[in-house]
């Protein structure tokens, strides 16, 4: 399980009943939190090669790390399934949530490093790049395939900037205004890509 080093201390908003949003409504936003912390524990702890979770201002932040895998992409307006390009053998998966109520959070600009730390391959680094938003049936998330040089133990580094989405309102708005860096160290990387899908 990878360690979380200098997590920052969450500064997650208070949510208080407002005229945009009552009582009842922010008890539905943190059971929608707390649904969506039930699938994202079972990627981070059972489905995924490894994964961790850790606290970071306004957000609560977690990763899980497969092989390489398909995709379906939208190319006009036909979807086409496309396997990872040749060398692609890791599947990252980046997780954002409100720290105070849990939910996912969606149009955030993240960008993820991965630093070798042991082996022949110390030192060498994969990134930083652009981890994009990545529909899943049973977890929203954000993700891609990347080429790492080779299993062993890394450090990732996300880096989340300041969306540019509004915000809902004048009590409860004043989040995610402070670009956000996490570090997980210790990151056993499994390097390996899925089979072929061969269903339509």
């Amino acid at each position: 399980m990878a360690e979380a080093k200098h997590a920052a201390r969450s500064s997650a908003a208070p949510e208080r009943a407002s005229d945009e949003a009552d009582k009842r409504q922010l008890q539905m936003a943190r059971e929608e939190g707390e649904a969506y912390q039930q699938a994202l524990h079972y990627m981070v702890h059972q489905v995924a090669d490894t994964g961790g979770l850790q606290a970071a201002g306004d957000y609560l932040v977690g990763f899980a790390q497969e092989r390489a895998e398909g995709m379906w992409h939208l190319h006009g307006e036909r979807l086409e399934w496309l396997e990872p390009p040749a060398g692609d053998n890791c599947h990252l998966e980046i997780a954002v949530c409100d720290g105070a109520d849990k939910r996912f959070i969606p149009s955030l600009d993240i960008q993820a490093t991965l630093v070798a730390e042991d082996g022949a391959q110390r030192g060498q680094q994969v990134g930083p790049v652009t981890i994009p938003f990545v529909w899943h049936p049973g977890l929203y998330h954000y993700g891609r395939n990347l080429a790492v040089p080779g299993e062993g133990t890394y450090t990732l580094r996300v880096h989340i900037a300041p969306p540019t989405f509004m915000r809902h309102d004048h009590t409860n708005g004043r989040r995610y205004a402070a670009p956000v860096d996490v570090e997980f160290r210790g990151v056993h990387v499994t390097p390996g890509r899925e089979q072929p899908e061969t269903g339509g």
